[in-house]
């Protein structure tokens, strides 16, 4: 009896760690497919993790804003081959990022490529 306990119970664990997982995982939907924005700004973090990486950015406006902008990029394993690292990029690098905005608005995107410091450009895999 304990053991059909103990296999039962940790059955529900399993199927719960892979559900919450699947659904956690987003598609396109968020993004505005096709749209293209391309800013300047100047990196606060760059965040190199599963399931995607993140660079957050500052960008000063027209009128002298400061913008906060993050956006993802394909797993590491993914974009390594594109020339990106965990190194990539530091706090304080001016760079130029094109990217997918969301629908809604916010300063929240997919990179599409990036223009490095020293003028190398990297690409995501996501730019058609």
């Amino acid at each position: 009896m304990r053991t059909r306990l103990i296999t039962t119970a940790a059955v529900i664990v399993g199927l719960l760690i892979v559900s919450v997982s699947l659904f956690a995982h987003h598609g396109n939907a968020e993004f505005d497919i096709g749209k293209r924005v391309t800013v300047k700004g100047i990196i606060t973090r760059w965040s190199w993790s599963n399931p995607h990486c993140f660079l957050s950015f500052e960008v000063k406006g027209d009128t002298g804003a400061v913008t906060q902008w993050v956006v993802e990029t394909q797993p590491p394993r993914s974009v390594t081959a594109g020339g990106f690292s965990q190194k990539t990029f530091k706090p304080g690098d001016e760079v130029i990022v094109t990217l997918e905005p969301v629908k809604n608005g916010r300063p929240l995107g997919r990179m599409l490529e990036v223009v490095l410091p020293n003028g190398k450009k990297l690409v995501t895999g996501h730019l058609d």
